[in-house]
């Protein structure tokens, strides 16, 4: 159970990075359209950027998570010899 849900977290995870991707290049194109060339490269950049930084945290917690587990069922093996 408690696999499914770090699975499914890490799903959710890249979904809603690309949901901002998506979104941050729609508001840039709408961005140039309206306001400017350079605010809407300006917001496609920025969101790409927020992009990256939310789903690299996340996956950095995700990869903290996994490490530790191993961790423990190496210390658990090593301590049943």
């Amino acid at each position: 159970m408690r696999q499914a849900v770090i699975k499914s977290f890490d799903l959710l995870v890249t979904v809603l990075a690309g949901l901002i991707v998506i979104v941050a290049l729609i508001a840039g194109v709408a961005g140039m359209a309206k306001v400017g060339f350079f605010y809407g490269l300006a917001v496609i950049i920025g969101g790409i950027l927020y992009a990256i930084v939310f789903a690299g945290g996340l996956y950095l917690l995700i990869g903290i998570h996994e490490n530790s587990k191993r961790t423990a069922d190496a210390v658990e093996r090593l301590a049943s010899r």
